[in-house]
């Protein structure tokens, strides 16, 4: 039985990892810029040990098939990495789209999520940063009266 709901999408992306225990944290911090920078749909680090009890991290990737050579490049020219293991993964996307509603702080960007018969409206973080460097506010504060319109 398919539970998927019919505002979500099918597709797939790629999963590019890599563990690294001799980069400094500078060149992780760089390659993860560059990596957001070219397109990748999200970059995280995660801390693990290696042989022999190394601390490491795990360099992970999310991207889009066409941009794989890409991303493998700018690992390999920014890290000390001598492997990056890649798996297809399918996944499932609700439908979405960024819309500028007007709100007591003016107008501002947000992301609509729609689920089933439900929408879903999750603010862009600049947004919330601008607005609360603006107006001297909290983070929270901004963000729920936001996400209330």
């Amino acid at each position: 039985m398919d539970d998927i709901p019919r505002d979500s999408n099918k597709d797939s992306i790629w999963l590019l990892e890599s563990n690294i225990d001799d980069t400094t944290g500078e060149a992780l911090g760089f390659t993860m810029e560059k990596l957001l920078k070219q397109g990748a749909k999200d970059v995280f680090f995660t801390p693990i040990f290696m042989k022999k009890n190394r601390p490491a991290y795990q360099l992970s990737i999310l991207c889009k098939e066409d941009q794989v050579n890409n991303m493998e490049s700018i690992i390999f020219q920014n890290t000390t990495t001598i492997g990056i293991r890649k798996v297809k993964m399918n996944r499932t996307i609700l439908e979405r789209q960024k819309r500028r509603i007007n709100t007591i702080y003016g107008p501002v960007q947000v992301k609509i999520c729609k689920f089933k018969d439900r929408e879903y409206i999750y603010p862009e973080y600049e947004e919330i940063k601008r607005i609360c460097n603006e107006t001297g506010l909290d983070f929270q504060r901004i963000y729920n009266e936001i996400k209330k319109q």
